[in-house]
């Protein structure tokens, strides 16, 4: 009979009981892909406010045990507030790592492995190597860190750093000390047996200095261990033919109805009701990191095309400005909601002819595999996860699902779009790339299996 391997998955945020961002949807859905490849799995994360459980489960039997400190969770947000992040986040996220690797000899759960994500979590494999490997329940635990963005590292003032009960010959160069600060991110790349990343590119390109953040020399000592896994889609979630909340439900064999959400959106949004002209849709934080000064760099004769574009997203006030300014002068052919609205994004998804994700990095990026789901041709930059999940049709016309540009620029960016109206036209070719993007395949089945790969080949237990 074989072994199930045991793993916990640590996370900061888990759907369906919290979330900020994207490792919320990988956290809810990765490890229930892995059960169902015979993962013995389990999840711990802080017991935040609303949460009122100590244990729950997702999937067929996945246990969520809830890390409790009501001083430390139970607040209005999860990391910090409108004057920033919160001051004590070290010790919360401190607390929270040891007292998950406390919990686990609590419950007699010896795990083959202790997969961690992102700078709350750093400090788990940190911990569990210098501290806890002393007592023999916590021997031979093997650990995998995942990096779904490097550009958050965990920095804190190295004050905070005896308050962490770890040897104070740890913070020098060759463990948490960061130019006199304490780097979370930069102990766990060290003490992690393996290093994931949330892309095959993204892998590639932390190891540079373009895009390694400060930390691509440490990254480039310890490449051997460094993986990149695509992450993937939950396809129960997000699905047109299924999808609750779109005006009219379809699917690739029914794509006429994919005609009826985009009128529906535009009568939502104030545009010009008009199925022909191209809509482009975006839903993004208002960032540079996501492509918005070379976006906002082109406007002005992006919509002097025969276009229509509907913006929802919230982040730099200059960016409201710029967007609200151009709504204003395009009332018919330009909407604009700053915040976020779940309703909303998925009548974009759904009605729109376009998605737009210029990226100046994207680690993996879920909105490019949403939007060929929903029959929306992606129009991303080539990094991270754009690079590898958008093939541009100009170049590879058999195999094309979307529009790639390579120089992060405003004229590049343009051009694209020029390209996409172009190439709109011809309604056939338009619909066979529409056709290619919701038959792929980027669920969760694929990206598992990796997992389970590198889970077989960090504690060589024999698995059919």
């Amino acid at each position: 009979m074989r072994k199930s391997i045991k793993v916990l998955f640590c996370s900061s945020e888990v759907l369906p009981f919290v979330k900020t961002g994207g490792l919320a949807d990988v956290s809810g859905s990765l490890p229930i892909a892995l059960e169902k490849l015979g993962v013995d799995i389990r999840i711990a994360m802080p017991k935040y406010k609303g949460i009122d459980k100590k244990t729950a489960t997702i999937g067929k039997n996945i246990n969520v045990h809830f890390i409790e400190n009501d001083t430390y969770f139970v607040r209005d947000a999860l990391y910090g507030d409108r004057n920033g992040d919160f001051p004590d986040n070290l010790d919360r996220f401190a607390y929270y790592s040891r007292k998950t690797l406390e919990l686990l000899k609590e419950l007699n759960f010896k795990p083959d492995i202790i997969h961690s994500n992102d700078w709350q979590c750093a400090l788990i494999p940190i911990y569990l190597k210098n501290i806890f490997i002393k007592d023999e329940f916590y021997k031979d635990i093997k650990t995998i860190f995942s990096i779904h963005n490097l550009a958050y590292q965990g920095i804190f003032s190295k004050e905070g750093f005896p308050r962490l009960g770890l040897d104070r010959g740890l913070f020098n160069i060759n463990g948490l000390e960061y130019y006199d600060k304490i780097n979370l991110m930069k102990g766990a790349i060290i003490f992690s047996d393996i290093v994931t990343t949330v892309s095959p590119t993204y892998a590639k390109e932390i190891q540079t200095e373009e895009y390694g953040c400060g930390l691509n020399g440490l990254l480039t000592e310890h490449s051997k261990k460094i993986f990149g896994i695509l992450n993937g889609l939950d396809y129960n979630l997000w699905n047109p033919a299924k999808d609750k909340i779109i005006a009219k439900r379809y699917s690739f064999s029914m794509l006429r109805d994919k005609y009826i959400n985009k009128i529906n959106l535009q009568n939502e949004a104030g545009l010009e009701v008009n199925e022909d002209i191209p809509l482009f849709g975006l839903i993004s934080r208002l960032v540079d990191q996501k492509g918005l000064d070379i976006l906002a760099g082109c406007l002005s004769e992006m919509l002097k095309r025969p276009l229509q574009f509907i913006l929802l997203g919230t982040g730099e006030e200059r960016y409201h400005r710029i967007f609200e300014e151009a709504k204003r002068n395009h009332p018919n052919k330009v909407s604009v909601t700053l915040g976020y609205d779940a309703v909303l994004a998925q009548k974009i998804y759904a009605g729109s002819d376009i998605f737009l994700m210029p990226s100046r990095y994207e680690p993996c990026g879920l909105g490019q595999i949403i939007s060929l789901k929903y029959g929306t041709v992606p129009l991303v930059r080539k990094t991270g996860g754009l690079a590898d999940t958008i093939v541009d049709v100009t170049e590879n016309p058999n195999t094309g699902n979307g529009f790639v540009f390579t120089e992060y620029s405003s004229s590049a960016l343009l051009n694209t779009i020029d390209r996409v109206l172009s190439f709109y036209s011809d309604r056939i070719a338009w619909k066979s790339v529409i056709q290619r993007g919701m038959n792929a395949d980027f669920s969760w089945k694929a990206s598992a299996k990796k997992y389970l790969e590198l889970y077989i080949n960090l504690t060589s237990i024999k698995y059919k």
